[in-house]
């Protein structure tokens, strides 16, 4: 299943992906995810609360205990369905989150209209809201955080 993240809100589109991944494990079945454009995603709120957010979780890294918190887009999302996920409590959600892969930008195999065989576009109906009049994208983020932005074309 495949989910392009652009203009999507990192939340909503999150606690969907955990859903289909934890439906799938429990009807017995291995769903691979494929989310696309990570640094295309939403993160509503004032910017300067949204960032100062974010630097706070970050700066609670430690360089040997932890919690150790990402910094690149792709890897933020990733943290994020993991906490949806029964992750600590059952090896269900640790087998769920290996299925999951988040990719910066749109590999050519799956940027066009047709998927290859055995994937398919992931529904995003129930999630589509109109785009918040305060918003900040998952990439502006990590180039706050200290990510050279050219590795996804940012500025």
């Amino acid at each position: 299943m495949v989910f392009d993240a652009t203009d999507k809100i990192l939340g909503r589109l999150a606690s969907k992906v955990a859903k289909e991944m934890i439906s799938a494990r429990k009807s017995g079945k291995q769903q691979r995810v494929i989310i696309i454009n990570a640094e295309d995603a939403i993160v509503s709120g004032p910017r300067t609360k949204v960032l100062s957010d974010y630097r706070a979780k970050y700066k609670l890294n430690h360089a040997r205990k932890g919690p150790y918190f990402p910094r690149m887009p792709d890897k933020i999302i990733k943290r994020t369905v993991r906490g949806m996920l029964p992750y600590q409590k059952n090896s269900s959600g640790r087998g769920a989150l290996r299925d999951l892969r988040v990719m910066i930008g749109s590999p050519q195999n799956l940027s066009k209209d047709e998927l290859p065989e055995g994937h398919e576009w992931g529904s995003t109906e129930h999630i589509i809201r109109n785009t918040p009049n305060k918003y900040v994208r998952l990439g502006e983020i990590s180039s706050h955080l200290g990510v050279d932005a050219s590795r996804w074309g940012g500025e």
